[in-house]
């Protein structure tokens, strides 16, 4: 029995090549974000890319490391990161159906990672912004016209849910009245304010309200992002179904689980020696933060309440729920075929062995059902390194050099941190994009 815990420990590992980044490596990148650790956290990521990320989904690998430069204020680094993301990610539109084979045999790890619509709309909006950050407004006009071309022809789609992103509509926006094209950022306007108004159950937000003075020419607008959160993570749970003659059986574990055998090897001896049917399927779990809100104070004291603008916790799970059907459809046809190759292997076993008793058989069959088991491994690949919400405020200030605050509050209205952004320069009739992120 040793032996077959360890050689089924040895498949796991050779089968891990098809793995995700694990939930305790999400974790402990997840508290490096809430330290604000953001470059620390997005050296470790480059450090273990081969060994968290496959080959395959360097894409992924590519997304969670731009996203924590950014946070860092490395604009360059974090964009070089997004533009191979995004190269990446237009590849996969041309990978033919025919190499999904192993997504029907063995598990979805199988095939690259399917970037999620709001995931892939983001990357437009983290490019501008990392452009706008090395005043490159050109370049965030290109990116704002590459989100709004890829939201229309997703809101064109037949998709259901999840078929447009008003927060980036609203960005692309105000790109485009920076750059004086008034028609495009009327036109990402209305999708904008559409968006929330048709998706507001999904999303639960409140299309912004962004009062503008009649002299705004004389002012400059501060325009002033706070990421905050950590995203819900994926994790696996499986289910087995084992029966025989007298009654039937259903056992579960989880990734999460402390203590005792790895989960998958504990599936794994399981089925061997039960013969039990595996499958498996991720989960989100939420992950506590304490900042709910957060508002501007100038130097005049006068306090601005950032408004939520997107909320990609909730986009998350309404992506989950969305690919929950072909999972599951997936899971089940795998289970189909694994305990059919397990029986015609007991078969096989059986008449060349002339066991009449079918005791190798019935070994090999088990044998069969454990690689089986050992191989089914729940997609728990996601943008783990986003924010869970996205905040902005649209201010109006006198020009001259000022230091702006950024106050953070708890679900109790409690001051809980505050970031200042020293002596910006302001200018009448400019425009500044700011950002902050916080992950408590």
């Amino acid at each position: 029995m040793k032996k077959a815990r360890v050689y089924l420990l040895g498949l796991i590992v050779f089968c891990s090549a098809c793995a995700a980044p694990s939930l305790r490596y999400k974790t402990e990148i997840n508290n490096m974000t809430a330290q604000g650790q953001f470059k620390e956290a997005a050296d470790k990521i480059e450090a273990k890319r081969t060994k968290n990320y496959s080959r395959q989904d360097r894409a992924l690998a590519y997304l969670d490391e731009a996203v924590l430069l950014h946070d860092a204020g490395e604009s360059a680094k974090s964009d070089e990161l997004f533009a191979q993301a995004q190269d990446r990610i237009e590849d996969l539109y041309t990978v033919s159906a025919t190499k999904s084979t192993g997504r029907l045999l063995i598990n979805d790890l199988t095939l690259p990672y399917s970037v999620a619509p709001f995931e892939r709309a983001l990357t437009f909006f983290y490019r501008a912004m990392n452009f706008l950050e090395q005043d490159n407004l050109s370049d965030a006009a290109v990116e704002a016209r590459r989100a709004a071309a890829f939201l229309d022809n997703l809101r064109g789609s037949k998709r259901k849910g999840y078929n447009d992103d008003p927060f980036v509509q609203y960005f692309a926006s105000l790109i485009f009245e920076s750059v004086g094209q008034i028609d495009d950022a009327r036109i990402c306007r209305v999708n904008a304010m559409d968006g929330y108004h048709r998706m507001r159950s999904l999303l639960n937000i409140r299309p912004p309200d962004f009062p503008v003075p009649a002299n705004y020419n004389e002012l400059a607008e501060v325009i002033i992002f706070h990421y905050n959160g950590v995203l819900p993570l994926k994790k696996s749970a499986t289910i087995q179904f084992a029966a025989d003659k007298v009654r039937g059986m259903i056992f579960s574990s989880s990734e999460s689980r402390r203590g005792g055998l790895d989960p998958e090897l504990s599936n794994a001896l399981r089925a061997g020696s039960l013969g039990a049917v595996t499958i498996a399927y991720p989960v989100l779990e939420a992950q506590p933060f304490v900042i709910t809100s957060s508002f501007v104070q100038t130097g005049d004291g006068e306090r601005y309440k950032l408004q939520k603008m997107a909320d990609l916790a909730a986009a998350a799970r309404a992506d989950l729920e969305e690919r929950k059907l072909g999972m599951w459809t997936r899971a089940a046809a795998r289970a189909v075929v694994k305990q059919a190759a397990a029986a015609a292997t007991r078969k096989a076993v059986n008449s060349a062995t002339n066991d009449d008793n079918q005791i190798w058989g019935d070994l090999a069959g088990l044998f069969v059902n454990a690689v089986g088991s050992a191989v089914e491994k729940a997609d728990t690949r996601q943008w783990f390194t986003l924010p869970a919400q996205i905040f902005m405020t649209r201010l109006f200030l006198p020009p001259g050099e000022q230091d702006i605050w950024l106050k953070f509050s708890d679900g109790m209205g409690n001051i809980v941190a505050e970031h200042k952004f020293a002596k910006v320069q302001l200018e009448a009739g400019g425009r500044i994009f700011l950002h902050y992120r916080t992950a408590k």
